[in-house]
């Protein structure tokens, strides 16, 4: 989108974590490294992952690859949608997502939900200004909520998306519980897209596991799309600890 403002890429971010994580669990083998072999050694490597990391972010950015554009879209392509009524975005950020979901459907009502903190009233004026940038100010509303507890009756929206938030709340255990509250909201026949690290097993279990206590909750159809399998992922970024565990998790209620 031109002229909106952006924050940090949750993709890129998600990966810079992963890498930290790593780093942590084994970082007496760094230490080893270091003292074993020559520091011009250590320095190769470090200067490896740095210079991945900063491929990892042009491809991500408008004025690179636009990859987190693109997931953008995927994300709304996965959605079997008429467009004529309310749709929620669990977790907006700062708008990219649904501003996109207001000009792909120009009858329908948007709405964004996210935390933000401490810094929500600052948050909220960025996310207003860019739905004005993109022309689409008079279509959106953005509310303060936490995606565990969302202010809204059941069945009250026709569509739900979300990005990359569901396992960053920190006030439910189970990630689960987040993806069956975002479709309490949703309408019955409504249809959902909601893009997570659903592949890795130590937050939503095995894969298949997932999809059947999804339909349990009285789902119509559900079903699993991993992101690294889109053709614009380039293969560097198909590693675990970028996009390889995350997916779409898309259907009707």
């Amino acid at each position: 989108m031109e002229g909106i403002h952006n924050g940090k890429t949750r993709l890129w971010y998600l990966g810079a974590i992963k890498i930290y994580l790593y780093y942590r669990t084994f970082r007496s083998f760094f230490l080893f490294i270091t003292f074993i072999y020559n520091p011009v050694v250590v320095s190769i490597i470090f200067f490896i992952i740095t210079a991945f990391f900063a491929y990892a972010r042009n491809m991500f950015s408008q004025e690179g690859g636009d990859i987190q554009s693109k997931i953008h879209e995927l994300i709304l392509n996965h959605l079997n949608w008429n467009g004529n009524r309310e749709i929620i975005d669990i977790g907006c950020g700062n708008a990219p997502l649904i501003i996109k979901a207001a000009k792909r459907y120009p009858n329908a009502f948007v709405t964004g939900i996210d935390y933000w903190g401490g810094m929500w009233e600052y948050s909220i004026n960025m996310c207003m200004e860019n739905a004005k940038i993109e022309g689409v100010a008079d279509r959106i509303t953005f509310q303060k909520a936490s995606a565990s507890d969302l202010p809204f009756i059941d069945s009250y929206f026709g569509a739900a998306i979300s990005n990359l938030v569901f396992h960053e709340v920190n006030d439910t255990k189970d990630k689960r519980d987040v993806t069956k509250e975002a479709l309490r909201v949703v309408k019955k026949g409504g249809v959902f897209s909601f893009q997570d690290p659903f592949h890795e097993k130590r937050i939503y279990g095995d894969m298949e596991d997932l999809l059947e206590t999804i339909r349990s909750w009285g789902i119509e159809r559900v079903e699993f799309s991993s992101t690294k399998d889109s053709e614009f992922i380039p293969s560097p970024l198909k590693l675990p600890f970028m996009i390889g565990t995350i997916g779409i998790i898309h259907g009707i209620k």
